[in-house]
């Protein structure tokens, strides 16, 4: 060999081994980040945004005031240790998943499962915000049901995948007959209605109020309730969840990754385990 080929070899191995250092390094700095905190959660705090503390390095992303993020990151709490419980006032069988529960009361009539708890934040902040022209949902059939034509009387006569709305009561524009509205809704849209109406979105462009969903019967779905992100652009995420059966808001831990727990690297098409369930080809979806 000669020595022009052999400087040629050596030079090619020095660039092979910095690329590969350089790469090494940017999948290290999460993990120095995480290592280099000190306690990530905030016992005494009683809201998203301050229970969890950001890592060495973080810092949230910034939302307009009045917007569904910032509502979502002021959502109220719990005391730290409260207990997930279930609709008939049974505590739920597996209490290790959460490190919060939101203030969400959760009917004793048992619909409010887990796409239904996000339908019903979802909801409520439009109607806080006198956006309540805009609260409408897809029944699985694919046919749109809005609160304002339910407060004005209109109910759907349902047989099979084939609706009709007709107006049958008086008009109720309060906020109890709000909650009556959402039981309508819970009972005739799920994961998969969700799935089909809203637009997906690829994990590069993920926001809070995005949900991580698997449509279907059962599905399961989950939302970003708070962002963060590094000088190098490096994302995480915080999530919350309903389940089935229907029982408390709570504030997922990440039980894939305890070194980055409550913190969430999100992906498309990962597998991600979120406390109790494991979504297996993950998909975002976001409401209009």
């Amino acid at each position: 060999m000669s020595k022009y080929s052999f400087t040629i070899i050596v030079l090619l191995v020095i660039a092979a081994y910095a690329l590969q250092s350089n790469t090494l390094e940017k999948g290290y700095v999460l993990q120095r980040a995480m290592s280099s905190s000190v306690g990530f959660i905030n016992k005494d705090s009683l809201t998203i945004k301050t229970r969890v503390n950001t890592p060495l390095g973080y810092e949230r992303v910034k939302y307009p005031k009045g917007s569904f993020a910032e509502y979502l990151r002021d959502y109220k709490l719990k005391p730290y240790g409260s207990k997930i419980i279930n609709y008939d006032n049974t505590e739920y069988f597996w209490q290790g998943g959460h490190i919060g529960i939101l203030e969400v009361p959760v009917p004793t009539n048992g619909l409010q499962q887990c796409a239904d708890a996000l339908i019903r934040i979802r909801s409520e902040y439009l109607w806080e915000n006198n956006r309540r022209d805009e609260i409408g949902f897809n029944f699985t059939s694919g046919h749109y049901c809005s609160w304002l034509d339910y407060a004005k009387g209109y109910r759907p006569i349902v047989d099979g995948n084939k609706v009709k709305f007709h107006k049958s009561a008086s008009a109720n524009h309060s906020k109890e007959n709000l909650y009556n509205y959402l039981n309508l809704i819970y009972m005739y849209s799920g994961t998969l209605s969700l799935y089909n109406e809203l637009d997906p979105v690829q994990a590069k462009d993920l926001k809070v109020g995005d949900m991580l969903i698997k449509g279907g019967s059962p599905g399961h779905i989950a939302m970003i309730c708070d962002e963060i992100v590094n000088d190098e652009g490096q994302k995480l995420y915080l999530l919350f969840q309903g389940n089935t059966p229907a029982q408390s808001v709570h504030l997922v831990k990440n039980l894939g990754n305890t070194l980055v727990s409550p913190w969430y690297e999100l992906k498309d098409d990962a597998v991600i385990p979120v406390s109790n369930y494991t979504f297996g080809s993950s998909k975002f979806v976001r409401f209009k």
